[in-house]
């Protein structure tokens, strides 16, 4: 699904990225998890009405592309539109991701940005030619610090990331000078404690500045597989400067000023913890270096583990996100790890966690409400929304519950990536609505035929269809799919226009859902499991 960033002239756009990720295999859980989180959080600022721009995308060059090609007897090129066009891009289409641009790190746009960009900051004798040899480890496409390795039983050198063995390789490359930085990254992260999340990658970050930097070695002379070195075209330009640089290069640098000039720099990357030292000091490094503004924030999300070890095609715990769509649905796949994982945290996956999840809280705390709500204006009211005639003390409990619940969601999910507490809050309100209709006994309130019987059923239900409406916008950027099911059952296309267009702000003010409404039953939004073992 791909979106188009909000129209707002002259305003700077709310821009984030994704990671893009290596194309040596199809996308699993880790890679989708990061994205749906960035597609959440765009969407949630969408429906603040700002002007958004939401990046991901594809890296595409380096040792790791080239040596995954020839085991499959295919060229680099072939082999990275192959998966691109075959797994990647379908996977964000399946999982609803409305991303505004995808790069590909061999794309003419890109890699002529990416030259220059050296270019100039070897012209600012920023960077020089020198020799370097230590380990590399070729899945991370990193020269390790030894202090940085495991010890396997045989006493091989393994990387800490892969469990795999790492290479010594003895290069002559060319150099940016990093370990200059030192001191105004130092002092660039104390003047914003907030570049850095969550706080304990933060110090891991503070902590590896303060040990004292390395020069970077920029470039690779042993394959030539990326883009080339302007000024001496033996060398390749080092994969890590290359897929950096895409954040610059997709909106405009050096191309389209205007466009960079209203989005960049980045307010948020979301990246793994494992490539944060990439994002939270080589990155700005180089921005400092060229003069241009360093990004709002680098948010650091946790690992996804499966039976206690990181979840990777090279440890063969990798799950494809299909494998759960065709269980669970797509809008719960999207739920579930940002309900399930605290942001920035590790955690670990189960079918057992999510089957419980999704039976508790999606099917019979939020889809139930709906359908017994629909059902019950059905069966009231000949599918017309009454009107609420005299809110008393428990009407008003329902109303600033959702204020609290907007409050809480908006600062939690929009400004604190917190995910995890802004959907809590959310479903705190859906487990009081739910209780008020248990506590108000709307089925026995029917029985009562008089006027005054009719005028309380009919504040009950009303209020249990405009809380309902309210839920729609606030989980729409989560579960897009079942929010607009829900919207049209409760009437709210017809009266209010298009979901995605209401914001999350205004959804607690009350009263919105015009009486009169046509109220339908739909399809249950989060039907029964079936036994996976059946299938």
């Amino acid at each position: 699904m791909a979106a188009t960033g909000s129209e707002k002239q002259g305003a700077k756009a709310f821009y984030v990225t994704t990671p893009i990720y290596y194309v040596n295999d199809a996308p699993h859980l880790g890679h989708a998890y990061t994205t749906v989180a960035g597609d959440v959080l765009t969407r949630w600022h969408r429906q603040r009405g700002e002007k958004v721009w939401f990046l991901t995308g594809t890296d595409e060059h380096g040792q790791k592309i080239m040596r995954t090609a020839e085991a499959n007897n295919v060229t680099p090129q072939a082999w990275c539109d192959k998966l691109v066009e075959e797994a990647w891009k379908p996977l964000w289409e399946h999982l609803n991701i409305a991303n505004d641009d995808f790069i590909r790190t061999t794309q003419k746009r890109h890699t002529d940005r990416v030259q220059e960009f050296v270019q100039d900051l070897y012209d600012k004798d920023e960077i020089y030619k020198g020799g370097y040899e230590g380990p590399y480890c070729v899945g991370c496409e990193e020269f390790k610090l030894p202090g940085d390795l495991i010890e396997a039983e045989d006493g091989t050198k393994l990387c800490p990331i892969h469990k795999k063995p790492v290479e010594i390789l003895k290069e002559e490359n060319y150099f940016f000078k990093l370990s200059e930085y030192g001191p105004k990254l130092l002092e660039f992260y104390e003047a914003n404690p907030g570049f850095i999340q969550p706080e304990s990658a933060r110090n891991e970050v503070v902590n590896f500045v303060k040990q004292g930097l390395q020069d970077l070695s920029i470039s690779r002379s042993t394959f030539d597989w990326g883009i080339p070195v302007p000024w001496d075209e033996k060398h390749v330009i080092y994969v890590w400067v290359d897929a950096l640089l895409n954040y610059a290069t997709a909106v405009g640098y050096n191309e389209n000023p205007a466009k960079f000039e209203e989005t960049f720099p980045a307010n948020v990357h979301l990246v793994g913890k494992d490539i944060l030292r990439f994002h939270a000091v080589i990155w700005p490094a180089m921005l400092m270096a060229q003069g241009l503004p360093v990004p709002g924030r680098v948010a650091a999300n946790g690992w996804l583990m499966v039976g206690g070890e990181k979840m990777s095609k090279s440890n063969l715990t990798g799950i494809k996100p299909q494998d759960l769509t065709s269980h669970f649905g797509v809008d719960a796949y999207r739920w579930y790890f940002l309900r399930a994982i605290a942001f920035g945290s590790d955690g670990s996956f189960s079918w057992e966690d999510f089957t419980a999840r999704y039976t508790s809280e999606l099917a019979n705390d939020y889809g139930n409400l709906a359908s017994r709500v629909a059902a019950m204006v059905g069966k009231y009211f000949g599918g017309e929304l009454p009107a609420s005639t005299a809110d008393g003390d428990a009407e008003k409990a329902i109303h600033e519950g959702l204020a609290k619940a907007v409050a809480t969601a908006d600062a939690k999910i929009g400004e604190e990536l917190d995910f995890q507490a802004g959907i809590l809050a959310i479903f705190d309100f859906v487990k009081q609505v739910n209780g008020y209709i248990t506590e108000q006994e709307p089925w026995k309130v029917a029985k009562d035929e008089s006027e005054e019987g009719r005028a309380r059923l009919a504040t009950i239900l009303y209020t249990a269809a405009e809380s309902l409406r309210a839920v729609a916008v606030l989980l729409n950027p989560i579960m897009p799919e079942t929010s607009q099911a829900l919207w049209e059952s409760l009437g709210a296309e017809a009266s209010l226009g298009a979901l995605a267009e209401q914001p999350v702000r205004s959804s607690a003010t009350w009263g919105l859902l015009p009486a009169g409404a046509t109220v339908t039953k739909g399809a249950v939004l989060f039907p029964r499991l079936e036994d996976p073992k059946k299938d």
